[in-house]
């Protein structure tokens, strides 16, 4: 019997040069980040419904939202925080007073205090000179601490900040009582490499007792990032389900987690197999279309239509799939199509318990091909219209902005 492995596996090579933290703690973003995408809006109702299952995927941290947003989006995170839900419910402030007070006031138990750091934020969007964002982070610190919440202390577009602000910044805050430092790529310039050297830099200059990561997708490398992040023992990822987020998105809770598990071996202690019902859901209640293609929860992501993919497949899974589709609580597809090989007929066929010549399953096979060549296009591209006209141009139409301007009363005061 040939002892050798199936696969390969290199990851034990690499192994010594990680410091995953145990525990390490999903703090997800969803509800905040995640509507921030454009033309997505939750209902306190559809907040409570994706909160509850995160808690029960056991994600550990909620990101509820920004209370001072809005009365609905301060009765949002209410909701939430009143569902006694097992996960921690945290709302975001930014280092304003009215902004702590009405994190305070719906009774979360932990806050998330951000600011910008770099210079093109403090000159261009701030106004801010690097004294002035100390100042009003050390208050909302210390003002956040005094009705006893559990203060994150964020500053957007870390990575584009001077280091040495970086650290006095994050040093100081953590003298004042921060209890969480998170460190942002907010437009996601990083890559695995030079986030590695960051993050490590950050470690030896702050002495973080507790930190996180948010990491942006503009590049593609979100994830890939996070990763790093977590072999560099930062123990508090951010996520998001879906990857949604502002512009191209955050990274994904699911592809985090899987990676974890499934590559790396580390146990999590999320309940993976209903991934897929949480993906399914957030799509749901947030109107934007999984991709076909998305790692995990894509439609395609375990289908097989190719006949040299088919016949491997049901030679053996390991040769065209990394893991079983029932981790994410998914099912493996034959789709039959002008890629079709006889051993996806000859498996199709045995779901009725039938069995044919050599000379029919051509026949049958040359036919499969021929309708899946023939079938028309008319409905796919009626889909992709609608799709891009929903898409391309997110939120409200340039009608019901101009309508909402003549109800205000405002276009009658033009010169």
């Amino acid at each position: 019997m040939d002892a050798r492995p199936l696969v390969e596996n290199y990851h034990s090579a690499t192994a010594s040069a990680r410091h995953f933290a145990d525990p390490i703690v999903f703090w997800d973003e969803t509800l905040r980040d995640g509507e921030q995408m454009p033309g997505v809006h939750f209902s306190p109702e559809e907040k409570l419904r994706i909160a509850t299952v995160l808690s029960e995927v056991g994600v550990q941290v909620i990101d509820a939202g920004i209370p001072v947003v809005s009365p609905d989006e301060a009765e949002a995170v209410r909701t939430v925080v009143g569902a006694g839900l097992r996960a921690k419910i945290l709302a975001s402030a930014r280092t304003v007073a009215g902004d702590v007070d009405a994190v305070i006031r719906t009774g979360a138990t932990h806050i998330a205090i951000f600011v910008a750091a770099s210079e093109v934020h403090l000159r261009y969007k701030l106004k801010m000179t690097q004294e002035q964002v100390l100042e009003a982070s050390l208050a909302s610190v210390r003002q956040a601490k005094d009705a006893g919440l559990h203060v994150a202390f964020v500053t957007e577009d870390t990575v584009r900040a001077p280091f040495d602000y970086v650290e006095r910044l994050y040093k100081a805050v953590q003298e004042a009582g921060a209890d969480r430092l998170v460190v942002s790529d907010t437009v996601g310039i990083m890559t695995p490499l030079t986030f590695r050297w960051y993050l490590e830099e950050f470690a030896r200059r702050v002495h973080p007792k507790d930190w996180s990561v948010h990491c942006h997708n503009d590049f593609g490398l979100a994830v890939a990032n996070t990763l790093t992040a977590l072999e560099v023992g930062v123990t508090t990822p951010h996520v998001c389900v879906n990857g949604l987020g502002e512009r191209s998105g955050n990274a994904s809770l699911e592809e985090v987690v899987v990676a974890l598990e499934s590559l790396y071996g580390v146990r999590t202690g999320l309940k993976t197999e209903r991934l897929y019902e949480l993906s399914r859901l957030v799509e749901e209640v947030s109107g934007v279309p999984i991709a076909p293609n998305k790692a995990l929860v894509g439609y395609n992501s375990f289908s097989h239509e190719a006949g040299i993919h088919t016949h491997g497949i049901l030679a053996h899974t390991l040769t065209y799939e990394p893991l079983q589709p029932e981790v994410v609580g998914r099912h493996r597809q034959m789709i039959l199509g002008k890629h079709t090989g006889k051993a996806a007929l000859v498996e199709k066929l045995k779901e009725h318990g039938i069995t044919t010549t050599d000379p029919l399953l051509v026949e049958l096979l040359r036919r499969v091909k021929n309708g899946g060549e023939a079938r028309g296009k008319d409905e796919l591209h009626r889909f992709l219209e609608e799709y891009r006209t929903l898409f391309e141009h997110p939120g409200l139409t340039d009608k019901e902005f101009w309508q909402m301007v003549d109800d205000a009363g405002i276009r009658g005061n033009a010169p």
